[in-house]
């Protein structure tokens, strides 16, 4: 019998990066660059408030979206607003999004939980629109390694089992 899945969606700069990172946690079964809560339903031209994200797929009963927090915040700069890395602009901001009240309930308890959380500048909201990014974005460091990210080599490959 096939387990139960949920979809939550990661923001954290450079998609290509952040999908490399979440595809090798425990519990993620499937992830998808894409783009969350623009204003169009495409991707052509400009990028109408979109956020680059990953598509994160996991099983609810191996990780939750609590654990998923811990394991995305070692991947950003928290406080930094439309900026990670080297890479600037709204589009690069850091956020968590899903059609789900308990995934959001979860990322602000999270959040709430930091001694440092009034300086937090993750958004966490819901999801809106999702459109996946094309096909030369997907898994794109894991076809072409020596791309640059602004993740450290280091924690690419701490979780790959």
């Amino acid at each position: 019998m096939e387990r139960e899945t949920e979809d939550v969606y990661f923001a954290g700069g450079c998609l290509w990066g952040v999908q490399a990172f979440i595809a090798t946690l425990p519990g993620v079964t499937f992830t998808e660059a894409g783009r969350a809560n623009g204003t169009s339903q495409s991707l052509d031209g400009d990028y109408d408030g979109y956020a680059e994200c990953v598509r994160t797929r996991f099983d609810p009963t191996v990780v939750s979206v609590g654990q998923l927090m811990v394991y995305f915040f070692e991947i950003i700069d928290p406080y930094s607003v439309n900026k990670q890395g080297p890479d600037v602009g709204e589009k690069y901001r850091t956020g968590v999004y899903s059609d789900r009240p308990t995934h959001l309930e979860q990322a602000r308890d999270f959040i709430a939980a930091r001694d440092d959380a009034d300086c937090v500048a993750v958004e966490v909201l819901p999801l809106d629109n999702y459109v996946r990014s094309a096909e030369e974005h997907q898994h794109r460091l894991a076809r072409f390694p020596e791309e640059f990210c602004h993740i450290p080599e280091g924690l690419l490959t701490k979780y790959r089992s």
